[in-house]
């Protein structure tokens, strides 16, 4: 049967023009099956006028790169600014569309839903979102296989943004939601052994472990040291990449500067980013000479940072695999990060480089020193950077997911 194209139907709540390392990803699949000769109905979440100007504009791999594909076609559903973060979408209750009459018309063998949580209105407390699990009423009706990627540690978005506290006051609650929104699927998969365990215990149904979360080694490579964002710099540089939120943790970078500073008295910290924290970041920076605050970067100066950098920086306790870690070992810059469910299947300690307390930003920065005041360990770092993380590259963890596609829609079908 692998010889016979799949009809794959992918449900994504961020896409292209919304940053985000699941829009990215979920890009990148879309593009990888298409290559493949599959058939791709993907629905997306619909950029508008209440949203920044900004958003629109950025220069994202998006629609019109997976236009020329004659088995393209997508759909856009109704969304409106989430409440909190007005450069991200959140769908619009069901009431304005419909996943079923999309699937009826596509007629999909297997459909894929990335980022459930966000799809079904999870990140707006339904508020205004769409409110209940997609694809899964076609998938019964039909006896088509619906299954479910997972993206965001819910459970630690929770814990972090209402605190230790008041945690476990609904920590009770949390296996009863996470069983109800992964029971609506045949099988949710996650990229990170440790966020299968940690989810199994609350509650999750049929998870499993598949490393579908790749990057694009030949893009992210050691080579791009070419590009030079800022011509005959020569200070050490620690760089961050990734969206200027509160659960990412960068002012503890800001906190953790001086002490490395003292250290390394030339030491450059590089923000890359955009999001709600922007102002905040700013100010905090502005105490301190060594800090550039870039805003986003893309294409080969983006590139020439990763391999420009002598470490990459990650302070998120909230991270699910994270794609910016892997860019940048496949980068050849080693890893300082903050100790996390699944950054331990990423950063070997003392290899390609350091895990951190988390929280703790005097621990951060006495990783990242001892890198930066050890030339020897440094080379050696950078050396292993780049074959620890190979494995993960787009063309093995997709061939993985597709034979996983091929599994599931046979068993579909003899049943």
């Amino acid at each position: 049967m692998k010889n016979e194209p799949l009809r794959v139907a992918i449900f994504t709540g961020l896409f292209a023009p919304f940053l985000t390392g699941v829009s990215v990803a979920v890009h990148q699949r879309v593009r990888w099956l298409l290559e493949q000769g599959h058939e791709v109905f993907l629905v997306h979440p619909e950029i508008n006028e209440k949203y920044p100007k900004s958003v629109g504009k950025r220069p994202m791999p998006g629609l019109d790169e997976l236009k020329v594909f004659p088995k393209f076609s997508s759909y856009a559903f109704p969304t409106q600014p989430l409440i909190f973060y007005k450069s991200l979408p959140q769908p619009l209750h069901y009431g304005y569309w419909s996943d079923t009459k999309l699937l009826q018309k596509f007629q999909p063998d297997i459909v894929v839903v990335e980022e459930a949580a966000q799809m079904r209105g999870f990140y707006s407390l339904l508020l205004e979102g769409y409110g209940r699990p997609v694809g899964s009423e076609y998938g019964k009706r039909t006896g088509t296989p619906t299954i479910s990627l997972f993206h965001t540690d819910i459970a630690a978005y929770i814990r972090y943004y209402l605190g230790n506290q008041i945690y476990s006051f609904v920590r009770p609650v949390i296996p009863t939601v996470i069983k109800r929104f992964t029971d609506a699927y045949d099988i949710t998969f996650f990229s990170s052994r440790e966020q299968l365990a940690k989810y199994t215990e609350l509650k999750c149904q049929r998870g499993q472990y598949l490393p579908y979360q790749g990057i694009d080694c030949q893009k992210f490579h050691p080579r791009n040291i070419c590009y030079d964002p800022i011509p005959k710099d020569d200070r050490p540089t620690l760089l961050f990449v990734g969206r200027i939120t509160a659960e990412k943790n960068v002012t503890q970078l800001i906190h953790a500067f001086p002490i490395i500073a003292a250290k390394i008295p030339n030491v450059h910290l590089v923000i890359i980013g955009s999001g709600p924290q922007d102002e905040e970041v700013r100010q905090q920076a502005k105490q301190f000479d060594g800090i550039t605050i870039w805003g986003e970067s893309h294409g080969t100066e983006l590139l020439g940072w990763y391999a420009r950098a002598d470490i990459f920086v990650n302070p998120s306790v909230t991270e699910n695999f994270c794609t910016t870690t892997n860019e940048a070992l496949a980068s050849g810059t080693p890893v300082v990060a903050a100790l996390a469910p699944s950054t331990s299947e990423q950063v070997i300690p003392g290899i390609n480089g350091f895990l951190a307390e988390p929280n703790n930003p005097t621990d951060f920065a006495l990783k990242a020193i001892a890198i930066l005041e050890n030339p020897t360990l440094k080379e050696e770092m950078t050396k292993q950077a780049r074959p620890s993380i190979i494995e993960f590259d787009w063309s093995a963890c997709m061939s993985k997911f597709e034979d996983k596609l091929y599994e599931l829609v046979l068993n579909s079908k003899k049943y």
